[in-house]
């Protein structure tokens, strides 16, 4: 663990874009998250605000608020949200030189790096403390190409893919991966954003820092390194944005490059149009249409994962039952139920795969 920290959440923490803070607060082995900072939601306990789930983590109003009421100062500020294009706002950069200035570390996430401020660098200098940016690229000699190497490794890879972004695929990966390793199934989980890194994986990379040409190399290398370091039994991707989102079309890498023959597919039925893009009338495709397309790029669906947003428990139950009949596989609900009656699908994914 690196230290305490707190998550400044600049009024964002309730939606879509507080998902970096979300899951800080649902699980993290790099850091002792202290507090979040979100003026909208502060007196009341993140977890409860989250999922109902009471996790000890105040919300406060302000920086300054929670550095008087919390016994220690933390170590750490981390950005907990996602801005649009990832842009460091005005808000963000002046709550940063606060806990600058206050001795903290800051860690940023976003696409815009707080190190290149001139007022944030120098205040950092000054007081002895450091600016991670998470999102800056590796050096060039740092990364790799696609070998093929990945084509003689027997692990069986499950990717978890969506038919969007901000779906909540990394939160189904994790609750996979501790489902898995609860029932015995020794698996780890390849982590592709900067939130994955903040929760303290042990493998991966943050896929959008990387130039385009070396995307393939950096997914094999991390389930290369993976399959050394721990030779689980299983390997679980987590994916990024969606096949066909215009915006930011990714996943077939993840099946042609990292080889991962079963995907989990993420839906939200109750969203229609590309997150961001309701506007411009960008539909997201017929989840029966993504299939199809997963299923031509080598890869098989074992399962569809639902997100509830925008629907009532009523009609998240009457959505799941109609995709189960509809596609003929089984569909879960992961923020309810977690995913735990996945495991006889992996087990048999599993067995499939070896007997290849």
């Amino acid at each position: 663990m690196d230290g305490s920290a707190i998550v400044i959440c600049d009024g964002e923490y309730s939606t879509l874009s507080g998902k970096t803070a979300h899951g800080l607060v649902r699980e993290t082995e790099r850091y002792e998250i202290l507090g979040v900072i979100d003026a909208p939601t502060a007196g009341r306990d993140a977890g409860e605000v989250l999922d109902g789930v009471h996790r000890g983590i105040p919300i406060y109003a302000s920086l300054a608020r929670a550095l008087s009421d919390l016994p220690g100062r933390p170590d750490y500020c981390i950005v907990g949200v996602a801005t649009h294009g990832g842009e460091l706002t005005a808000s963000l950069r002046s709550q940063l030189g606060e806990a600058i200035a206050a001795g903290m570390h800051v860690v940023n996430g976003l696409h815009e790096y707080a190190a290149d401020d001139p007022v944030l660098r120098q205040a950092a200098t000054r007081e002895g403390v450091t600016i991670t940016d998470l999102r800056r690229p590796k050096p060039k000699d740092q990364l790799h190409f696609w070998s093929g190497r990945i084509r003689l490794l027997r692990i069986p890879r499950i990717a978890m893919l969506g038919t969007d972004c901000a779906l909540g695929k990394r939160t189904s990966s994790r609750f996979l991966l501790e489902a898995c390793n609860r029932a015995g199934i020794r698996t780890q989980l390849i982590y592709t954003g900067q939130t994955g890194w903040l929760q303290g994986g042990a493998c991966g990379f943050v896929l959008d820092s990387v130039t385009n040409d070396f995307v393939s190399g950096e997914i094999e290398h991390a389930i290369l390194q993976c399959a050394e370091q721990f030779s689980p039994q299983l390997i679980l991707l987590e994916g990024q944005s969606a096949l066909r989102n215009p915006a930011g079309p990714c996943g077939s890498e993840f099946i042609l490059s990292g080889e991962a023959r079963g995907v989990i597919l993420q839906h939200a039925p109750g969203r229609l149009h590309f997150d961001g893009h309701e506007d411009q009338g960008y539909r997201i495709p017929p989840v029966e249409e993504e299939i199809a397309l997963i299923r031509l790029l080598g890869a098989e669906v074992l399962a569809l994962t639902l997100n509830g947003q925008g629907l009532s428990t009523a009609e998240l139950v009457e959505a799941r039952k109609r995709l189960e009949e509809q596609l003929g596989l089984p569909v879960i609900c992961p923020l309810e139920e977690g995913m735990d009656p996945l495991i006889p699908v992996v087990r048999a994914f599993m067995a499939m795969e070896q007997a290849r």
